[in-house]
C-alpha cells in the first residue's frame, strides 16, 4: 500500500486533528478570554477542510483511488458530499454560538475544540468502509456531543439533556457494537467489501440478526422511531447552538453511515432490510407529525419535525437505488438549510431582558412586532411543511418519486397523506404569529450574524432554490453514483 497516497486522502482529517490539537493548547494558555479568537481559527480550519473535500466532489471520485488504508477508508464523492454538509453546519454552529452564551457568561474556550473534534469523528463516519474505522468516527463523535449537550453546568435542564444523551447513547452503542461482532462472526470480515462479497448467498439467521442490530444502533443515531424518545429532551435541554449543531452535522453524519453501512456492506441483501426501513421511515413519518402537534414548546416542536424529516429521507433509502439515494442527499441538503435557518430564528427571540424565548404562546403576533423575523420563521414553517414553491417540496417530491419508480408505491402513498398531518404544527406556529393578538413578549436585539443565517437559508429555500435544481442534482447523483460504485 501506497502510505503517501493514503495520507493525501485524509488531509481533510489531518487538518482537523491538527487543528483541534492546537486550538486545544490555546484554550490552556488563554483561557476562555480566548474563546472567540478559538471560534474564528476553528471556523477557519472547518473552512480548510471543505476546501480539500471538495475536489473529490467536483471531480466524480470512485472507485480504487479513493481507497486508503487497506480498504478501511475511502474518500469518494458520497464522503465529500456529506462532509461538505457536516463542516458547513459545525462552521454554522460556532458562527451563532457565542453570542448565545456570551449573555449567559457560559462562553468557554472548550466549545469551538468539541465542535471540531466532532466534526472529525464524523467525518471518518461517512468515509468508513470497515466496521473499526466506522466505531472509532462513531464514538470520537458521541463523547465530543455528550459535553456540549451538557454544556450549561449550571442549566439543570442542560444537565438532564446530557445525562439523558450519554445513558441512550451508551445503550445505542452497545447495541451497534453487537451487531458489528455477530456480523463479523458470521462473515469473517469487518471490511465493507468483504461482508457484501461474503453475505452474497444465501443470508444466514446469524448475519440477520448482525443486521437487525446494527440498524437499531443506527437508528437511535439519526433519531428514528422507535428509538427516537431522546430526542425532546435533548433538543429542548441543550444549548440552542448545541442542539442546532445536533439537528445538522451529525444528522448528516448518521444518515451518511447508514446508506453506507446499508448499500455498501449489506447492498446484496437489500430485501432483507427494506421492509425495516420502511417500517421504519412510515413510524419516523407519522410519529412526529402527531407527536409534534401538542407541542408548547418550539425546540420540542423541531425535535419532533427532525424526527418526522428523517422519515421522509428514509422512503429515499427504501428504494435501495442510486435515484432514491440521490434524492435523500438532495433532501438532506434542503433539510440541513431549513434547520440552520429554523434555529437561527428561534435564537432570535429573546425577551426584553435577552432571556430565550421557547413558548410557542409568547410568539402571538410578531408579525406587528417584528415583522421580518415573522417572514423568515413563517417561510422555513411553510418549507419544512412541503408546500410549494418553496425548495422543501422538492425535498419531498423527489424521495417519492424515487420510492414510485422502485415499485414502493403503498409507502409513497401513506408517506404523503402522513405529510398533510404533519403541516398541522408547522401552520399552527405560522397562524399564532400572524393571526392572534400580539403577546408582546419578544423584544430583544438580534445577533447580526443570526440575521445572516436566517437570510441565506430562506434565500436558499424559497422559489430563487429551484435554480439550483440541475447543479445540485447533478452533485447529488455523483454522491449516490460513487456509493453504489463502491458496493
Amino acid at each position: 500500500m501506497d502510505w503517501s497516497h493514503s495520507l493525501r486522502l485524509i488531509a481533510p482529517e489531518e487538518t482537523l486533528s491538527i487543528a483541534g490539537l492546537v486550538l486545544l493548547l490555546i484554550s490552556a494558555w488563554g483561557g476562555d478570554k480566548a474563546s472567540r479568537l478559538i471560534s474564528i481559527l476553528a471556523v477557519a480550519a472547518l473552512v480548510a477542510a471543505m476546501a480539500l473535500v471538495a475536489p473529490a466532489l467536483c471531480g466524480h471520485a470512485m472507485g480504487p483511488d479513493t481507497s486508503a488504508f487497506f480498504g478501511q477508508y475511502r474518500a469518494d464523492a458520497f464522503a465529500s458530499y456529506a462532509k461538505i454538509l457536516i463542516y458547513l453546519s459545525a462552521a454554522a454552529t460556532l458562527v451563532i454560538a457565542p453570542a448565545f452564551f456570551e449573555r449567559l457568561g457560559a462562553m468557554r474556550a472548550e466549545f469551538p475544540v468539541l465542535v471540531v473534534f466532532a466534526a472529525l469523528g464524523m467525518g471518518i463516519m461517512v468515509s468508513a468502509t470497515d466496521l473499526l474505522t466506522l466505531y472509532i468516527g462513531l464514538e470520537m463523535n458521541s463523547l465530543a456531543a455528550y459535553v456540549l449537550a451538557a454544556f450549561l453546568r449550571t442549566d439543570g435542564r442542560s444537565a438532564e439533556a446530557g445525562l439523558k444523551y450519554f445513558v441512550l447513547g451508551a445503550l445505542a452503542s452497545g447495541i451497534l457494537l453487537f451487531g458489528m461482532s455477530l456480523t463479523y462472526g458470521f462473515t469473517g470480515t469487518t471490511s465493507f467489501s468483504g461482508i457484501n462479497a461474503a453475505l452474497s448467498g444465501e443470508l444466514s439467521h446469524g448475519a440477520l440478526f448482525g443486521i437487525v442490530f446494527m440498524l437499531a444502533g443506527l437508528a437511535f443515531k439519526i433519531s428514528a422511531v422507535p428509538f427516537h424518545m431522546w430526542t425532546p429532551d435533548v433538543y429542548e435541554g441543550a444549548p440552542t447552538p448545541v442542539t442546532t449543531f445536533f439537528a445538522t452535522a451529525p444528522k448528516v453524519a448518521a444518515l451518511g453511515l447508514t446508506m453506507r453501512v446499508l448499500l455498501d456492506a449489506f447492498g446484496e441483501q437489500a430485501a432483507a432490510w427494506q421492509q425495516i426501513i420502511v417500517f421504519v421511515a412510515l413510524a419516523s413519518i407519522v410519529v412526529g407529525a402527531l407527536g409534534a402537534i401538542g407541542q408548547k414548546n418550539i425546540k420540542r416542536l423541531m425535535a419532533y419535525s427532525s424526527i418526522n424529516n428523517v422519515g421522509f429521507m428514509l422512503v429515499g433509502l427504501a428504494a435501495a437505488n442510486p435515484q432514491g439515494a440521490a434524492a435523500m442527499l438532495f433532501y438532506l441538503t434542503i433539510y440541513v438549510a431549513m434547520t440552520l435557518g429554523g434555529f437561527a430564528a428561534i435564537l432570535m427571540l429573546k425577551d426584553e431582558q435577552g432571556d430565550a424565548v421557547e413558548d410557542i404562546a409568547s410568539l402571538a403576533g410578531l408579525s406587528r412586532t417584528r415583522p421580518g423575523l415573522a417572514l423568515g420563521l413563517a417561510i422555513i414553517m411553510f418549507s419544512l411543511a412541503g408546500i410549494p414553491p418553496l425548495f422543501g417540496f422538492w425535498g419531498k417530491f423527489l424521495v417519492f418519486q424515487a420510492a414510485v419508480d422502485a415499485g414502493l408505491m403503498p409507502l409513497a402513498a401513506i408517506g404523503f397523506a402522513a405529510s398533510v398531518i404533519g403541516a398541522f404544527y408547522y401552520l399552527k406556529v405560522v397562524k399564532v404569529m400572524y393571526f392572534d393578538e400580539p403577546a408582546d413578549v419578544i423584544k430583544g436585539e438580534s445577533d447580526v450574524w443570526h440575521k445572516a443565517i436566517l437570510a441565506v437559508s430562506c434565500v436558499f429555500i424559497s422559489p430563487l432554490g429551484y435554480l439550483l435544481t440541475k447543479w445540485l442534482g447533478g452533485l447529488a447523483g455523483t454522491a449516490a453514483t460513487a456509493l453504489f460504485f463502491a458496493s
